[in-house]
């Protein structure tokens, strides 16, 4: 759909012009000297926040496995007299020959956003929060990989195994699902994208939330009734799987499980993870349930897709998409 592609790109673009005016309208008010101390000023007052943060942080280290047998290591390092932090990736899988590669950038986010989420502090966040941080990301990795290696996946998917792998060397958060179960369905006229909920992880203290973003996926999902109103589809089911959420002192919020029926045929893709390797029980905690996704075709055959596939789907067929839940967190008393 052209159009629309053209559409979207034309609202970026109207989104920066807006950002645009709206700085230059502080330049005229303040001043450019002035406004320029105070972003100086957020950025101090975030610096300071991580250092307090640091000041807690003990040393750890985690392997995270992913289903295709990829390894993801990091070692969590503090410095508390200098109050500075090393995170190192070294001994991480090599690039991949796949696409779930992730840019150095998307490693640099999610150990942006697991700092932020950390923070006690009411700050907005900025590249203050990275100063104390020195990060150790060896080029050629699946976590910084060289041109041109591809990387559409490691956005959606890796990001979250790597939050994931950092909650976990700092031992502040259980696994999540660890995927966006990232779902695709189109034809000439229409073109959809969503990813798909489960629990939120435990924590020392607290159970999980059952069927909600989290982390790098912390979107909202169209309501049954938009969707079927603009895409020739229906949605059979979109239920929450009780009892599906890992065990433990503490436990896992729950998955869900969501059928879309097509009225028309389309292709239909599925990238996914978690579907051979479930989420990661800590300190004790068992284990969250894989995910499994299937086509059930018009005449009752069905089809397990594994985690990422691409199939035609006519009239009739459904997709089904049962989430991964993430692990418990303590042993059970």
């Amino acid at each position: 759909n052209l159009q629309q592609n053209i559409a979207d790109l034309m609202a970026q673009a109207a989104a920066n012009e807006t950002g645009v005016k709206e700085l230059k309208k502080l330049v005229a008010t303040y001043g450019r000297e002035t406004v320029q101390a105070y972003m100086g000023h957020i950025q101090d007052a975030a610096e300071s926040s991580v250092r307090r943060l640091i000041a807690t942080i003990n040393e750890g280290s985690f392997e995270y496995r992913l289903d295709e047998g990829e390894v993801i290591c990091v070692t969590i390092k503090p410095n508390h007299r200098q109050r500075s932090l090393t995170i190192d990736f070294t001994g991480t899988s090599d690039q991949l020959p796949n696409n779930r590669n992730a840019p150095v950038a998307i490693t640099r986010a999610a150990v942006l956003y697991v700092l932020r989420t950390l923070v006690a502090d009411d700050i907005p966040l900025n590249a203050g929060c990275m100063k104390p941080v020195t990060l150790i990301v060896p080029a050629g990795t699946m976590l910084n990989p060289i041109y041109p290696a591809a990387v559409v996946a490691g956005n959606v998917e890796t990001s979250q195994a790597l939050t994931n792998a950092i909650f976990a060397a700092v031992g502040a958060l259980g696994s999540s699902q660890g995927t966006m179960n990232n779902l695709t369905f189109g034809n000439d006229r229409y073109q959809y994208y969503e990813t798909i909920c489960s629990g939120s992880p435990a924590g020392p203290g607290f159970d999980g939330v059952a069927a909600v973003h989290t982390h790098m996926t912390n979107t909202r999902m169209t309501d049954p009734e938009i969707l079927e109103q603009r895409y020739p589809v229906v949605v059979d089911e979109f239920s929450i799987r009780r009892g599906s959420g890992g065990r433990g002192k503490w436990s896992a919020g729950d998955g869900i499980s969501r059928q879309i029926r097509f009225l028309e045929t389309m292709e239909c893709s599925i990238l996914s993870g978690h579907r051979v390797v479930p989420p990661f029980g800590m300190l004790g905690g068992e284990p969250g349930e894989i995910g499994v996704n299937k086509i059930v075709r018009g005449d009752g055959q069905e089809e397990n897709l594994g985690g990422s596939a691409q199939r035609s789907v006519r009239p009739g067929d459904a997709i089904v998409i049962k989430s991964p839940t993430g692990g418990g967190f303590g042993k059970s008393p």
